[in-house]
């Protein structure tokens, strides 16, 4: 497609900033304040739906810092990981007024205000058109999503917000020296598909350096062992900050850039003409196995998730590194798929602390017929994560084996299949426990059972407008809801995969890249 001159990618990143003045006016009017959040994200998903609908390639320059050009466009691997984290937003959002309220979340406000700014920076690593402009917003989604982390302002939380910011932000140092040496290399650091002429042809020597800066400061949140250290610390978060950013935007930002370095700065053949494709795919492979081994062991409910979260995404990053069609494909595609079924996952995770107050795996037992519903999303998104059929990680995994058998290492298999074992080894007991266990002699059958941590003060009641049900219903509208529509929409993507756009914009990256 040829490019355009357009505002469209910049009012994707200009809707969810432009939200947070509005969301302080209205800070003492709770009902407003969320209203402007789901008005801005929707907002947002319009724009970037809109921009998978034009014939040409929308654009928009903002000017040049020291000749480097900062600009937006939102090709077709930008609007894939664009439209993924808009639609997500979106349910995340609802999903948020039913927990903030649930659980007397404080200070709300502050919550949604960056919920917004983090959007906004992810919408801006999505349509960087160069690597520069990709690593201001990069380090700008740190700083937004700082606050969340942190948000209940306990030591926990100011320790794993120092952890956080210290990784993150290294990381986003490490990887602006790739940067200048890119620049020094190639006289350019702007995307090209299938990587940027003569890159590596005067010092390949250099353009390995190059590559190990990048590889390491976008490994960082791509959560690659040694690397992974402030994704389950960060887990102190609310839950659906865990969901959406630690599943989608932070972490994605992470692998999604690495995906641009491979695919369109280095581009294929050269990441393994001068050798770092090996290293990187050996990294990945390494990080998918042991972070599921240390899953394995893990009691509370959200750091196994994390856990999990960080093999996941080096099933994304090992597709990435052998960088043949097929596997590209699929890494693209378990981009999506994870998000649905890990942000499923969370959520489920987040409706079984609001309602019963349990977060540890050991206190869950016979919570699937406290809570049906959810538990039975969970074990959905679960078995899609295992790689079991008609869910999407079926789709994405059984691409990224097929890839990987016809790459230029089919001994990587293994490590996939490995992998699908100790996520089945790690997701099963827990699934059998939540449906068929008992509670330490108690009734399971009673919905007495778990105690919700609801919080009764009279300031708290009066931020978040909310009154309590009682515990006869399963959850509130607005958690159960946000489950129901991400572990349904798993199921669609495992049904169905071309009939969404989001296949359509794999197959274009991959024709691009490959041309």
């Amino acid at each position: 497609m040829t490019d355009a001159v357009s505002v469209l990618p910049f009012l994707a990143v200009l809707l969810p900033a432009v939200a947070i003045p509005f969301i302080w006016a209205v800070r003492k009017r709770p009902n407003r304040r969320e209203a402007v959040t789901l008005l801005a994200a929707v907002g947002t998903l319009a724009v970037v739906w809109t921009m998978t609908r034009t014939p040409t390639t929308p654009v928009t320059p903002l000017g040049s810092i020291a000749g480097v050009p900062f600009e937006l466009r939102a090709d077709a691997a930008g609007l894939l990981f664009a439209l993924l984290a808009s639609t997500l937003w979106l349910v995340t959002s609802v999903y948020s007024i039913g927990y903030v309220r649930t659980v007397g979340e404080v200070g709300q406000t502050r919550y949604f205000a960056a919920f917004a700014a983090s959007i906004a920076a992810t919408m801006g690593v999505a349509f960087a058109a160069n690597l520069f402009t990709l690593i201001v917003f990069y380090e700008l989604l740190t700083l937004a999503t700082y606050p969340l982390v942190v948000h209940s302002g306990t030591a926990e939380a100011r320790s794993a917000g120092r952890t956080y910011v210290a990784y993150t932000l290294g990381g986003g140092v490490v990887a602006l020296g790739g940067i200048v040496l890119v620049n020094v290399l190639a006289g350019t650091v702007t995307f090209s598909p299938g990587g940027i002429a003569g890159l590596a042809a005067a010092d390949p020597t250099l353009a390995q350096i190059a590559f190990a800066l990048l590889a390491v400061g976008f490994g960082v949140k791509t959560a690659l062992v040694p690397l992974h250290g402030w994704l389950p610390a960060a887990m102190v978060a609310p839950t659906p900050v865990s969901g959406l950013l630690h599943a989608v935007a932070v972490v994605k930002s992470g692998v999604f850039a690495l995906g641009r370095t491979v695919l369109y700065v280095f581009g294929p053949e050269t990441t393994w003409d001068i050798g770092v494709g090996l290293p990187l795919a050996i990294a990945a492979a390494v990080t998918m196995v042991l972070a599921g081994v240390v899953g394995l062991r893990q009691d509370n409910l959200k750091r196994g998730l994390a856990y999990s979260t960080v093999s996941q995404l080096s099933y994304i990053a090992l597709g990435i590194a052998l960088a043949t069609p097929v596997a590209v494909f699929g890494a693209l595609l378990h981009v999506v798929a994870h998000a649905f079924m890990k942000i499923t996952l969370f959520f489920a995770a987040g409706v079984v602390y609001a309602e019963t107050g349990q977060k540890y795996v050991s206190d869950i037992a016979g919570i699937g017929r406290r809570l049906p519903v959810t538990m039975t999303a969970f074990a959905v998104a679960a078995a899609g994560l295992v790689g079991f059929p008609l869910v999407a990680g079926f789709v994405s995994k059984f691409t990224l084996v097929v890839g990987a058998a016809g790459g230029p290492a089919p001994a990587f298999v293994a490590a996939y299949l490995l992998a699908g074992l100790l996520k089945l080894l790690y997701f099963w007991p827990i699934i059998y426990v939540a449906f068929f266990g008992t509670r330490g002699g108690g009734d399971p059958e009673s919905r007495h059972a778990f105690a919700p941590p609801h919080a009764t003060d009279g300031g708290h009641a009066q931020e978040t407008g909310w009154t309590h049900r009682s515990l006869g219903a399963e959850a509130s509208p607005f958690l159960l809801a946000p489950v129901v529509v991400t572990a349904g929409g798993a199921v669609a993507l495992g049904i169905a995969p071309t009939a969404f756009p989001i296949w359509e914009l794999a197959e274009t990256v991959v024709a691009e890249v490959f041309q």
